[in-house]
């Protein structure tokens, strides 16, 4: 009861034309952090006074932003597991009020669609033609191409939405079903493309990388080889470095939406989202995991 009265006090002196004052009070909020917000919407709901609002917008905005850091924080020293998790942290960026329990129902329905389909005797590429033929045929998701730099590709919730992404935005979705369905499908941090590859342990000693066949999820879930790979990067003039054919660690795939985010956020001269990007990117930097 004692923080609620002071956090109204805090809220009643959002308006003073004093910046010192208000500079203090700020602090003071963003110090309570996502206690405060629901005071701070009633507060801009009832106001009619646009600096008052828009001191409002910036914390919360601020107190949301600085959640997302301790949440990708959290994640990366918990080890980063889980993919999906990692992804839904860079999510709440942009839609922090988001149901999340939504994007993971979403995915469970579309697992048991293709766990109705799978018999014990499918092989590998059955398996993915299966994925393959609820994922794009039934679900209708396909790769972004007429506008690839909009910085909604990179958001699992609109990702879902409008069936729409770009290469590692539909990969990770695709390799986190395929996973729940204990199929191992496995992101592939190819050079200006994101693949997947579908291990098989036993290939080990015949194929360095583990990998029995490439999936493309931007293309329809096109299965492709080892030699289509080299074949990319001799076009591409670069060195068949190891990095480039084996699965990648799940730090490595959130890095690059990342990367894609600044990259799309840079096209439309958001100079303040880049700036934050950037510090959810320093976040990552260091040894992998």
């Amino acid at each position: 009861m004692e923080n609620s009265t002071e956090i109204k006090a805090l809220v009643k002196l959002l308006d003073d034309t004093d910046p010192e004052v208000f500079e203090q009070v700020e602090k003071r909020l963003l110090e309570h952090g996502t206690s405060v917000i629901h005071f701070l919407e009633t507060e801009w709901e009832k106001s009619l006074d646009t600096l008052l609002q828009e001191r409002i917008e910036n914390i919360v905005h601020q107190i949301q932003f600085n959640t997302v850091k301790e949440d990708l924080n959290l994640w990366y020293q918990s080890g980063a597991f889980d993919l999906l998790q990692g992804a839904l942290v860079i999510n709440r960026y942009q839609y922090p009020d988001l149901d999340e329990q939504k994007v993971i129902n979403h995915l469970e329905e579309i697992k048991r669609e293709i766990w109705m389909g799978l018999q014990y005797e499918m092989s590998s590429v059955e398996k993915i033609k299966l994925i393959n033929h609820i994922f794009y045929n039934v679900h209708g998701f396909k790769g972004n191409t007429k506008n690839h730099h909009d910085p909604q590709n990179s958001y699992i919730n609109q990702v879902l939405e409008t069936k729409k992404g770009n290469q590692i935005s539909l990969a990770i979705i695709y390799a986190t079903i395929a996973q729940k369905l204990d199929i191992p499908v496995y992101g592939v941090n190819l050079p200006q493309h994101f693949i997947l590859g579908y291990i098989d342990e036993s290939k080990i000693e015949e194929n360095e990388f583990g990998v029995l066949f490439y999936i493309n999820a931007f293309n329809k879930g096109a299965i492709f080889g080892k030699h289509d790979v080299d074949q990319f990067l001799r076009q591409l003039n670069l060195q068949p470095l190891p990095g480039f054919y084996a699965p990648c660690s799940n730090v490595e795939i959130i890095r690059r939406i990342i990367r894609n985010l600044i990259s799309a956020y840079e096209n439309l001269g958001s100079t303040e989202k880049v700036e934050e990007l950037k510090q959810l990117q320093d976040i990552l930097i260091g040894s992998d995991i």
